[in-house]
């Protein structure tokens, strides 16, 4: 279990309005705007993963050092103006528009001009973990390739957001916050120019045999009920990830990940033959083996089982 925060804050007085953003995010300054000063902002968090919706009538003008996150703003009204990376060109955003606001490690600044936007932020380690990296990833831009990648982005946002840390029953289960931050690390990976940690190199190949397949396996299965990732099994292994990432597929043609969905769908499906429709749902058990849409659950059941997950739980 994990632990699942939810902040809401509401207020016309700039002075709090100024504490409370420096104290949650950044030292920032706020500037008094013709239009008001009504500020609303709500925040869900969970894990290192958050979302905040934020609705600012007002400007403000902010300089922050760096938060060490992946931080994504996706606007739905107003602008944001004068936004320059460790003193870069200024640019401007406005309202449609995502983007990455810095890399995790270098500073910002610019001005936000009566804005409703949203701010996502979660570990930039997901992104080497989810791209197979033992370094860390660096997006080369920080607008979306296009169009569809930005769509795909923000509907992998909406996912954590709505269906997974806004939801009281699931939002303290590790496995099912993780596999929507993993997912939201993909989107930002497809939607994002990127440098990668080289492909296949002769000692990668060489620590790819049996034997460190056979460790990343045990492992796997006596942590299945785990938040584990292909950094913690290559560990395991004693290996990197990528020469765990090629015995897998070597050996298996699965990734890491592939094998430990299917060692958790073993796990549900004998959890929903040992039960009975009276004591249990088939997605309180989804839940508990990481998948958040109980959707998903039932295709990737169906397709390792031949049969709906709601059938095995009826027939026993």
């Amino acid at each position: 279990m994990i632990e699942a925060r939810t902040t809401t804050f509401a207020s016309n007085d700039l002075g709090r309005t100024e504490q409370f953003l420096s104290s949650s995010y950044a030292p920032m300054r706020i500037e008094r705007a013709a239009g008001g000063t009504g500020t609303r902002i709500r925040r869900v968090a969970a894990g290192t993963s958050s979302v905040d919706l934020l609705d600012l009538d007002l400007e403000m003008t902010y300089d922050v050092q760096p938060l060490g996150k992946v931080c994504l703003c996706d606007i739905t009204s107003g602008t944001i103006r004068e936004h320059r990376v460790n003193g870069g060109e200024a640019e401007a955003f406005g309202t449609g528009e995502i983007f990455s606001l810095s890399p995790p490690d270098r500073p910002y600044s610019g001005r936000i001009c009566q804005a409703g936007y949203s701010i996502t932020m979660f570990d930039p380690a997901l992104l080497a973990q989810t791209a197979g990296s033992d370094r860390p990833v660096e997006l080369l831009d920080h607008r979306p390739v296009d169009g569809p990648a930005a769509r795909h982005l923000r509907a992998a946002i909406e996912h954590l957001r709505r269906d997974v840390l806004a939801v009281p029953e699931i939002n303290e289960n590790a496995l099912v916050v993780s596999a929507a931050s993993r997912n939201l690390a993909a989107a930002v990976l497809n939607a994002f120019p990127h440098r990668t940690f080289p492909g296949e190199s002769a000692p990668h190949r060489r620590d790819s045999h049996p034997g460190a397949l056979r460790r990343a396996v045990a492992f796997i299965e006596a942590n299945a009920q785990r938040d584990i990732g292909a950094a913690e099994i290559a560990g395991a292994a004693h290996v990197s990830i990528r020469a765990v990432q090629l015995a897998f597929r070597l050996h298996l043609d699965l990734t890491p990940m592939a094998y430990v969905r299917r060692v958790r769908l073993d796990h549900a499906r004998a959890e929903l033959k040992a039960a009975s429709p009276d004591d249990t749902t088939v997605t309180r058990v989804a839940a508990r083996w990481g998948y958040g849409r109980p959707s998903a659950f039932a295709a990737h059941y169906r397709a390792a089982y031949g049969e709906l997950p709601s059938h095995t739980l009826r027939s026993c």
